[in-house]
C-alpha cells in the first residue's frame, strides 16, 4: 500500500521532479507534486510524495526530514487524510 508524504517548507522554485530526485533515495516515489497558487501560479511552499509502501515512507521521514534542499530545510512528515470542504 503506498503512503503519502507531507512535505513543507519548500523554496518556491522546487519542482515535482526535484522531489522524485530526492526522495528516491529512500525509496520508489510513486508520485511527487507541489501544490500551486490558482491565483498567480506559484509555489505555496509545500507538496506530496506518495512512497510505494510504509516501510520506504518510514525511511524517508527518518532520513529526509530536516534535509537540505534548495538552500532550506524541508519539513518531512506523514500526510493526514483530507478534510471534507
Amino acid at each position: 500500500m503506498a503512503a503519502k508524504l507531507f512535505i513543507g517548507n519548500l523554496d518556491y522554485t522546487v519542482t515535482g521532479d526535484d522531489l522524485k530526485t530526492l526522495f528516491a533515495q529512500a525509496g520508489t516515489v510513486v508520485d511527487a507534486v507541489v501544490i500551486m497558487d490558482k491565483m498567480t501560479g506559484r509555489s505555496r511552499g509545500f507538496g506530496f510524495v506518495e512512497m510505494s509502501s510504509d516501510e520506504e515512507a518510514k525511511k524517508a521521514i527518518e532520513t529526509l526530514n530536516g534535509a537540505d534542499l534548495k538552500a532550506r530545510k524541508i519539513n518531512v512528515n506523514e500526510a493526514k487524510p483530507q478534510e471534507a470542504r
